[in-house]
């Protein structure tokens, strides 16, 4: 529950963080040693394993929430403080997420969250998803999504925010923003991140249409950088990790800041607003209604 308090707060999860901590100095953490110490160590958790190579300086986070690693509350705000403590650890330079699950990255938000709850479960977990979306894109560290299965919805938001994007070319895989076959539109930060990744114009298809592409096609229209074997899809990851780790830090974390900081501002500028666009949305009765047939449809499926 204080993890959940701390998303409801207008602070990040710094604030929560600095209260682990012992001090702070001119606006920077000082952490204690008990939590270096916990950082530097693999740790598995529930629903989020994180393993650190202090000799690379590269993180895994293996996504590991079955049966498709939604996006609940609980996971999110997981992830947040996961990144956040490597964040936080100048001797970790990039990140790989990947997943656990056999067949999905992450089959996007749950819409467990978005149905049938209260507007103040609606808040929190629109602030927990916000949170999510500029802990990625806004990150110091190289990201980089290695996509081990299909990857629609919220799943593709969060492999759009890495750096590079590298998929397996199986032809069951897909990827992209289909939330209008849900009832639900994507958020303006959604279309700028799928914006800036692919053009305008795809991105105008394909949010009308919630398109889901294959892998050739995810490939074509730039919305995934790279294909391999399934089998070799975390290999490659590791292999590109070292080309972008190669350019100095400062570097290209300008160039990074540059290019994503309009983006980045519309919503931190915007948050308060947004959240609440979020819950007079999905709160209305025909909104409701679509997500319960929705819903309905799948355990259908899956009788």
């Amino acid at each position: 529950m204080a993890l959940r308090a701390a998303l409801r707060s207008k602070s990040t999860l710094s604030g929560l963080l600095s209260q682990w901590s012992s001090c702070s100095s001119h606006g920077r953490l000082c952490v204690s040693p008990v939590l270096i110490a916990q950082r530097r160590n693999n740790s598995t958790s529930q629903k989020i394993k994180v393993d650190f190579d202090q000799s690379t300086g590269v993180a895994v986070m293996r996504f590991q929430s079955p049966p498709v690693n939604s996006l609940s509350l609980d996971f999110l705000t997981e992830f947040c403080i996961s990144v956040e403590k490597l964040e936080m650890d100048k001797s970790c330079r990039g990140v790989i997420i990947t997943s656990s699950q056999p067949k999905v990255f992450s089959a996007g938000l749950d819409i467990m969250e978005m149905y049938g709850k209260s507007p103040e479960h609606y808040r929190e977990f629109w602030r927990a998803v916000q949170e999510m979306w500029l802990k990625l894109y806004g990150s110091n560290m190289v990201t980089i999504a290695a996509i081990n299965g299909s990857s629609p919805a919220g799943g593709c938001l969060m492999s759009m925010t890495c750096d590079y994007r590298i998929m397996a070319d199986n032809p069951r895989y897909t990827i992209g923003l289909n939330e209008t076959l849900l009832g639900i539109v994507a958020p303006p930060w959604f279309k700028d991140t799928m914006s800036n990744t692919v053009g305008h114009r795809q991105t105008e298809m394909a949010l009308e249409l919630g398109l889901l592409y294959n892998p050739s096609e995810a490939l074509k229209i730039g919305l995934v950088d790279q294909l391999v074997p399934e089998d070799q899809v975390l290999t490659t990851a590791t292999q590109t990790m070292t080309k972008w780790l190669a350019v100095p830090d400062h570097a290209r974390q300008l160039t990074k800041s540059m290019m994503r900081k309009s983006t980045i501002d519309k919503l931190t500028s915007n948050r308060e607003t947004d959240i609440q666009h979020f819950v007079n949305f999905i709160s209305k009765d025909s909104i409701q209604k679509s997500l319960g047939m929705y819903m309905e449809m799948l355990k259908k499926r899956r009788g």
